[in-house]
């Protein structure tokens, strides 16, 4: 599938399976595509790279991620091919490299393993994480750009930030509005790349969740603050026992679950309560409705 839509925007492209009848298949459907720039080619990609002895635009991996021994792996080394440890032959090929890998990758050990990355595409659709890609050069050796992307019925909600930057977050208590990053920023870690760019506040450095009073324009969840409380019995009694409403929680002690089970709380409904903790290292609940 992936190179269906390479081949719209490439003259020709050489697929690459390791398994005969996977290639079959892949060949039979392309053919009544009425494909005709792509070459199937079942067996290893290292030893058709080898034998076809040419020079490549872009070399693209998706690595195997699992692995007889292990299970499912969380490091490229575990998987096939073994990347990390191939970089100087495929380089040998292509000065382009496109690796996509599994969102449970992390990002930090990739940053480890992998050498010459231009850039990081965080992809998202409907708020849910489903693939990186790594963008490798040949010889670059400059500051990695970190693209997230969130596709949603509605638009596509991007940002991007240059890995090694020293930003430095501010911190308020809660304000007017609340603003909850989507799932491709939080998983780059832009943090406080966020604070700095959209000028908000963080309620505390692990809460990954910011505040101002004005409203703005921005990627992920919005909502307005109606009340903040200290997470007590008396509050909870008042405010949330036997109700209904969407709980979230972040740098919090308990989880959703004993929440909805200690106070009786049903899910849904128009309330949306955050259980959080402040930059007083509180333990605080807000209640909110939500904008976007």
């Amino acid at each position: 599938m992936d190179d269906f839509y390479f081949a719209k925007r490439i003259n020709h492209v050489v697929h690459c399976e390791i398994n005969s009848d996977l290639s079959e298949i892949v060949a039979y459907n392309l053919e009544q595509l009425k494909v005709k720039n792509i070459s199937c080619i079942a067996g290893d990609s290292s030893e058709i790279l080898k034998n076809l002895n040419q020079q490549f635009e872009w070399i693209y991996i998706d690595p195997s991620r699992r692995n007889d021994a292990k299970g499912k792996v969380f490091m490229l080394k575990d998987c096939l091919p073994n990347v990390p440890d191939s970089l100087d032959f495929y380089f040998g090929f292509a000065p382009n490299i496109m690796i996509k890998t599994a969102p449970i990758l992390d990002i930090t050990a990739g940053l480890t393993e992998l050498r010459n990355i231009k850039s990081i595409h965080i992809v998202a659709l409907e708020n849910e994480v489903k693939e990186l890609l790594w963008i490798l050069e040949k010889e670059y050796t400059g500051n990695t750009i970190i693209q997230t992307c969130n596709l949603t019925k509605e638009a596509s909600e991007e940002f991007s930030f240059e890995l090694g930057n020293h930003v430095v977050s501010d911190f308020s208590l809660p304000k007017k509005y609340l603003f909850e990053p989507n799932a491709a920023i939080m998983k780059s870690g832009g943090f406080d790349e966020i604070t700095e760019y959209f000028k908000l506040q963080k309620l505390h450095q692990h809460s990954h969740l910011y505040t101002s009073e004005n409203l703005i324009d921005f990627p992920g969840r919005i909502f307005e603050i109606e009340s903040s409380f200290e997470y007590n019995k008396q509050h909870m009694k008042t405010h949330l026992e036997n109700k209904k409403a969407n709980i979230t929680t972040r740098n919090f002690p308990e989880t959703v679950e004993n929440i909805r089970k200690k106070w009786k709380i049903k899910d849904g409904g128009n309330q949306y309560c955050f259980f959080t903790t402040d930059l007083n290292n509180n333990k605080i609940v807000l209640l909110c409705s939500k904008i976007k």
